[in-house]
């Protein structure tokens, strides 16, 4: 499926295209050096980084997420911080706290203490293990890169990105994540188990070392260039057209709805997931080398905008029709504006 107009790009965006999808292959090339496979999840915690959103990594144990995330720090030259989240953790654990601390003229001062989340790249370990008062904590953060404190507001440097983790085997002592939260993330993203080759892979490279050893290659005003860039990639309508379509295409209680929304789903996607497809798509086009958004960017991250957006209803479950299932439906029956 091709665009029906062709953008017409300047020789000068034609170079920023360029050292866009250079930069973005140089830091693929070092994150190879610590992450075995998981290809299109290293696309996509790119384009999210790029992009300014948050993602939401869904995984069984030991595939890598937490060596991702602090490859990710070294190539990009950005600090990383972890946040294992525990039925135990308070909010002041994650944003911090204002101590009481005795100057050398002996006068008492106020000061405010940083938590973990004063970092650029934030790993949220287990996140749906702490309770929802310590989740909602992170909804300021996730949205608006700021911190509240006994109102005082604290801003985060940028590009500022959480990538949280949730274990789908580990029912025992969870939350589950309310819808707002939820929303916060730009893309849901399933971690498959690696292959036979992958893993003899993982277990080889983990002999020799078990630190990460990608480099920087660059750093974080680069990466707010870059998303400056993403954000002036033109959209044509017919292609805004189908992103739109496809959100609003989710929700059964539209007159002009989707049949497959209709028959099995139960709620929709808000207004973030169409600004997330359109946000996220800028970011891949130039990824690949392009200067405009096609209708294959709209497919390719139709699954991780939606699937944390969409709650399917009991004739899904009574079908064996999952959220992807229903997405891929989605697709195919909306592919008629794709032309």
């Amino acid at each position: 499926m091709k665009n029906k107009e062709q953008i017409k790009v300047s020789g000068d965006n034609v170079e920023k295209v360029k050292a866009f999808s250079a930069s973005i292959a140089k830091v693929k090339e070092e994150l190879a050096k610590d992450v075995v496979g998981q290809k299109e999840i290293i696309d996509n915690v790119l384009i999210a980084i790029v992009a300014g959103g948050n993602v939401l990594l869904e995984g069984v144990p030991g595939v890598g997420k937490t060596r991702l995330v602090r490859s990710l720090g070294k190539a990009l030259e950005l600090p990383f911080s972890r946040i294992q989240f525990t039925p135990d953790l308070m909010p002041s654990d994650v944003t911090g706290t204002n101590v009481i601390t005795k100057e050398a003229d002996g006068n008492m001062k106020m000061v405010f203490n940083k938590g973990p989340i004063f970092a650029n790249l934030v790993l949220a370990d287990e996140i749906n293990r702490a309770t929802p008062k310590t989740q909602s904590a992170m909804l300021e953060v996730m949205q608006e890169h700021k911190v509240t404190v006994a109102k005082q507001t604290y801003v985060l440097s940028e590009p500022f990105f959480v990538m949280a983790t949730e274990n789908p085997i580990e029912q025992d002592g969870t939350y589950p994540l309310p819808e707002a939260q939820m929303d916060r993330f730009m893309f849901k993203l399933i971690v498959d188990f690696p292959s036979i080759e992958e893993l003899a892979d993982i277990v080889n490279m983990t002999q020799i070392t078990m630190d990460e050893t990608a480099t920087a290659v660059i750093d974080g005003p680069t990466v707010l260039e870059m998303r400056e860039l993403a954000k002036t990639v033109p959209v044509i309508g017919e292609v805004l057209n189908y992103a739109v379509k496809l959100v609003s295409g989710t929700h059964p209680e539209l007159a002009d709805t989707s049949d497959t929304a209709k028959k099995y789903v139960k709620y929709g996607a808000s207004p973030r997931a169409a600004q997330a497809l359109i946000t996220a798509a800028k970011v891949r086009a130039l990824m690949n080398g392009n200067y405009n958004v096609s209708y294959e960017d709209i497919n390719a991250l139709a699954y991780p905008v939606l699937r944390h957006r969409i709650k399917v209803n009991y004739n899904a479950v009574s079908d064996n029709v999952t959220v992807d299932g229903v997405i891929g439906m989605l697709l195919n029956e909306y592919k008629k504006y794709a032309k």
